[in-house]
């Protein structure tokens, strides 16, 4: 079954709302799973040092306070204590409440000194419970509310909270999966989309282009198979040349499907020798020169024309950008091929003032069996393999193409070689 465009636009557009949705589902949930892993942990933090601070007063004879903890902020508590305090007091009592709570977190901790105004750093535990040195002193943020107190900073809360969200963190990659794969999914049923009718058309064009010939050559063989055309030379002369002619265009036809399926599977070669790119200009554009007369420009003002190149696929290349640039300029064609030197390069310019190609369609010309749509698929004739040939000959010479177009303006194919002494 083939899907046309609205068909495949559909399915991309219910698919991307319902990744979107399953997105911004994980993302909500995600999110409420975080915030009560944070309030579950605040919970154990409050009760753990509310028990520390309920410890020491016990041990002081002291009276217990309802709530001696205060959160400052989403990693950092202080405690009120009411007394001075050492902190090899401390560390141990933090410890203790920590491991019976499961807070196996880092944290640090130091005592406000109220003769120095200051918090005296005491001391970093890693979520082993094993203290950790710390080069150099932490400053822990003071605060006003209470005369004499401690404070608990946990620099790893937002890790040992993302730590409990496992299952999310998997469903998460689950879906992260599954919209690359539906991603990749699109991508490769457009791109089969576009194979498929860039194969129909090129079947359309090659069924009409091999049409035209045979048809051609079976009305010369029927006339041949005359009795009268023995007693006709001249006529019978003319069949035969058709015939000649009709089965070259068959043959050059066919080797260019089959130098596009050689380039695509990596087995054509090049013979590099040193050649004149002048002289191979004169010799491909003899026919030209001829057929076009004053309306074909031949501008040769290179100096140095030495490169090294395969001689046959450099004259089919100049060929192809010729024969490219007669069937885009309607029925009277005016072409101007010139050379030009700098430094290092020899630039080869084929420039015509044809109908011009649209910009959208300019990054794709190089493609194989890509055609610039011009309402009818036959009224130019062709395969798409001629620049597609062109940019592959020029890859494997390791040159450099360019095109310029303006649509009703004309096109203008620059190659650009190096020159060779």
């Amino acid at each position: 079954m083939t899907l046309n465009r609205q068909t495949i636009r559909l399915v991309i557009l219910l698919g991307v709302i319902a990744i979107c949705g399953i997105i911004g589902i994980q993302i909500y949930w995600m999110k409420k799973a975080f915030d009560l892993h944070e309030q579950q942990f605040r919970q154990s933090v409050m009760v753990s040092l509310r028990n520390v601070a309920n410890t020491i007063a016990k041990s002081y004879n002291m009276s217990v306070i309802e709530n001696p903890v205060e959160q400052l902020s989403s990693d950092y508590f202080v405690v009120n204590l009411r007394v001075p305090l050492e902190p090899g007091i401390l560390e141990p009592l933090l410890i203790e409440e920590f491991k019976k709570k499961n807070l196996s977190t880092d944290f640090e901790y130091g005592i406000y000194n109220c003769d120095t105004d200051n918090i005296i750093y005491g001391g970093y535990v890693k979520e082993s419970f094993e203290p950790y040195y710390v080069e150099g002193s932490n400053e822990l943020p003071k605060t006003d509310k209470f005369l004499n107190y401690f404070g608990v900073r946990f620099p790893g809360k937002s890790s040992y909270i993302t730590g409990k969200l496992d299952i999310w963190i998997i469903s998460s990659l689950i879906t992260l999966v599954f919209t690359v794969f539906f991603g990749y999914a699109m991508f490769v049923i457009l791109r089969q989309k576009r194979l498929s009718e860039v194969q129909r058309d090129f079947i359309n064009n090659m069924t009409h282009e091999f049409q035209t010939p045979i048809s051609t050559i079976k009305i010369a063989t029927d006339v041949l198979a005359t009795d009268k055309i023995t007693s006709q030379p001249e006529r019978l002369k003319k069949y035969v040349d058709i015939i000649r002619s009709e089965n070259n265009r068959l043959k050059n036809q066919v080797e260019a499907v089959l130098s596009t399926a050689k380039i695509g599977k990596g087995n054509i070669q090049i013979n590099i020798q040193l050649q004149d790119l002048h002289a191979l200009i004169w010799e491909v554009t003899e026919s030209i020169r001829v057929e076009l007369g004053e309306d074909f420009h031949l501008n040769l003002d290179a100096q140095k024309t030495s490169i090294k190149a395969d001689k046959m696929h450099l004259m089919n290349i100049i060929r192809n950008l010729l024969d490219n640039a007669c069937k885009y300029s309607g029925d009277h064609p005016e072409i101007t091929l010139k050379t030009l030197n700098d430094d290092k390069y020899i630039y080869v310019a084929v420039e015509d003032k044809g109908i011009g190609i649209a910009k959208e369609h300019q990054a794709k010309i190089f493609d194989r069996f890509y055609r610039v749509p011009t309402g009818n698929v036959h009224n130019v004739k062709g395969f798409g393999l001629g620049l597609n040939y062109v940019k592959e000959m020029v890859r494997l010479h390791k040159w450099e193409i360019d095109v310029s177009s303006e649509l009703g303006h004309g096109t203008t194919f620059v190659i650009k070689i190096p020159i060779s002494e």
